[in-house]
């Protein structure tokens, strides 16, 4: 054997090799900077693609939302009106029959009254509810007062006359009931 052969095969040769195959895996700082680099970049590339993803789905679903609140706001009565419909039917075919000339009285009041209860229950539907204040006291919240009169059957700030009803929508005032209002008799 030759002593290149023997020099091969020693323990510190077999060491030697392994450390030149460590130093081939080994990066120089300025390989690893640029591997660091390459790998932050790729970060943010992904990030930005993230944040781009993320800004079009905001939008997307910011012009969802407008627009279905613009259809909640363009179609809210529609079952209110559908629940009106039938008692404008009701209207003209009774102001129909009243045009004909022979008009019996009994029929048209009966017609009016059919009519009146399809828009009491329309409208208690939709929660709409009567202020019909007579012979309860005074409610500035829900009354307006129209006059005063002196009274000696009423106790004072009592409604005695009711001039137009109020009504009141989900416990909302849409409109005051106008009344007149009793006041101590004048000594």
């Amino acid at each position: 054997m030759s002593d290149e052969a023997v020099l091969e095969n020693t323990p510190e040769n077999s060491q030697a090799t392994e450390n030149t195959s460590a130093d081939q895996v080994t990066l120089t700082p300025a390989e690893e900077l640029a591997e660091r680099l390459q790998a932050a970049e790729k970060k943010a590339a992904d990030n930005w693609d993230q944040l781009l993803r993320t800004r079009a789905e905001m939008e997307n679903l910011r012009r969802r939302t407008q627009r279905d609140l613009e259809n909640a706001h363009k179609y809210a009565l529609e079952k209110f009106v559908t629940e009106l419909l039938p008692v404008k039917d009701s209207l003209e075919m009774g102001l129909d029959v009243a045009k004909q000339g022979s008009v019996d009285v009994a029929k048209i009041c009966e017609g009016t009254e059919l009519t009146l209860n399809m828009l009491v229950n329309a409208l208690g539907k939709f929660n709409v509810v009567e202020i019909n204040p007579r012979g309860e006291k005074f409610n500035p919240e829900q009354h307006q007062a129209m006059a005063m009169q002196p009274s000696a059957d009423m106790e004072p700030n009592t409604v005695m006359v009711v001039m137009q009803k109020g009504y009141l929508l989900n416990d909302r005032l849409m409109r005051p009931a106008m009344v007149m209002v009793s006041k101590a008799p004048d000594q």
